[in-house]
């Protein structure tokens, strides 16, 4: 029988992150069949809109915030297994 070669396998992981004002959200999961399955997630508080000037730009202390909150949520990813 000939494969449907127009559709793949899904990813063993995929990930989402959630860039909000006040927080940044890494949410993990896993397919398990049609299903998603959460295997990790991860909260930080990096409070941007406080960290707004009075032209409603980014201070760059809220910068090296979302930055560093970013890359650990890299790091935390380059330290799971592969899906």
């Amino acid at each position: 029988m000939a494969q449907d070669s127009s559709r793949s396998d899904p990813p063993g992981l995929v990930a989402a992150v959630d860039l909000g004002s006040n927080s940044f959200h890494l949410m993990v999961a896993r397919f398990e069949g049609e299903r998603l399955v959460v295997v990790d997630r991860l909260k930080e508080r990096v409070r941007l809109a406080a960290g707004l000037d009075a032209d409603g730009r980014l201070t760059p202390e809220a910068q090296e915030r979302a930055l560093a909150c970013l890359e650990r949520f890299g790091q935390r990813l380059a330290d799971m297994p592969p899906g």
